[in-house]
């Protein structure tokens, strides 16, 4: 293959299916072969594979539609397939080059399982493998390009929500504030990907579904949105009141704050990602509200807004330079209010550096 700037990755893949005693390796989703060889192409209900072997050649089975983007990705070897043929043709091709018949495949663990029934039935002797952990080793470490792209699309999000929130008021349902949000991130050149508000009640719920509830005077509303810039995505969590705070928002708040930050203040290379979640977890079950801390402190985040390293209990893996997730601790009060503050940081060499803006201390009034 040409150089470029995917070669290494490809070579750091086949030194990975050497290293675990694997044959090949088949990528099938946009980000897994983008992140590989610049591919971003979803086949639909087409099969499309990205084969790598562990000697590091790589050759794309794809539906005849997606040839020409192949060929601008560099990708010399590429097998197109039209409609009415057999795609499963090539792959026994593919199988008998790589001599793969009884070989170890990794396979792409987003791949849609009716493919891998047909890889199964044309290679009934090789064994599959997920492929998820080898490319969550290559893939959570972001080298500088990459956290820059994840720091270009954190600060859409955060210029979107400066100049969103001051402006939301009551009678405002969750649905024309999830407007709002979107289009700013729209008209500054980014991709929405997702976007929850919760209002009172609503917020709450840590995965709310909108819907037309309109905002009353006292109402926490939060805002859980994110957006795609150059493949990369951003992530952030904002709650403000509009009209006065309650006292016990205040106090929830703050200590959701104070959470979040002695999460953060723990991160450091060598550290373990499941010590990152106890610092923060700590200062909500000390607050006594453990219960109402139900999910992780965190998840990666790069072209997948969720990613290794997970910052959970029981994740013993130690931070490294170049690691980037959330830190986004929560209490949610069911039925009344809930509170969720998340930045996306990046490991350094001596702490950490936030892609978000710094949160309030306190919770904004509007």
């Amino acid at each position: 293959m040409p150089v470029t700037r995917f070669t290494s990755r490809i070579e750091r893949v086949a030194q990975e299916l050497q290293d675990l005693g694997l044959d090949a390796m088949l990528a099938s989703t946009p980000v897994c072969m983008g992140y590989l060889h610049g591919l971003f192409e979803g086949s639909h209900e087409r099969f499309m594979v990205l084969a790598i072997n562990a000697e590091g050649q790589v050759r794309l089975i794809c539906p005849a539609l997606t040839e020409n983007q192949a060929r601008r990705a560099d990708i010399e070897d590429v097998c197109g397939w039209r409609d009415g043929e057999e795609p499963m043709d090539a792959f026994r091709k593919l199988a008998e080059d790589w001599q793969l018949r009884s070989g170890v495949i990794a396979v792409d663990e987003f791949m849609p399982a009716r493919f891998l029934l047909e890889l199964q039935d044309v290679l009934p002797a090789a064994l599959y493998r997920p492929a998820g952990e080898l490319m969550a080793r290559l893939m959570r470490v972001k080298d500088p390009s990459e956290v820059e792209k994840l720091r270009a699309a954190g600060a859409i999000v955060d210029e979107v929500y400066e100049a969103s929130y001051p402006f939301i008021h009551a009678g405002m349902s969750e649905l024309e504030v999830q407007t709002i949000l979107e289009d700013g991130v729209r008209a500054r050149g980014g991709k929405t990907t997702f976007c929850i508000v919760g209002v009172g009640p609503g917020s709450g719920e840590p995965h709310h579904l909108n819907d037309d509830r309109r905002i009353q005077s006292g109402d926490v509303v939060l805002m859980d949105f994110g957006c795609e810039l150059e493949h990369y995505q951003a992530d952030i969590t904002r709650c403000i009141v509009v009209g006065k705070a309650s006292d016990e928002v205040k106090h929830v708040y703050k200590t959701v704050y104070a959470s979040h930050m002695a999460g953060r203040r723990a991160i450091k290379p060598g550290v373990a990602c499941e010590q990152i979640d106890a610092a923060a977890r700590k200062v909500i079950q000390e607050a006594g509200f453990g219960p109402q801390f139900m999910h992780r402190l965190g998840h990666g985040i790069g072209m997948n807004g969720h990613e290794q390293p997970n910052i959970v209990e029981g994740n013993k893996l130690p931070l490294e330079p170049g690691h980037c997730f959330s830190i986004e601790p929560g209490i949610y009060l069911e039925g009344k209010f809930g509170i969720r503050i998340e930045n996306i940081v990046t490991v350094t060499n001596d702490g950490h550096d936030s892609l978000n803006a710094e949160p309030p201390a306190e919770i904004p009034e509007v």
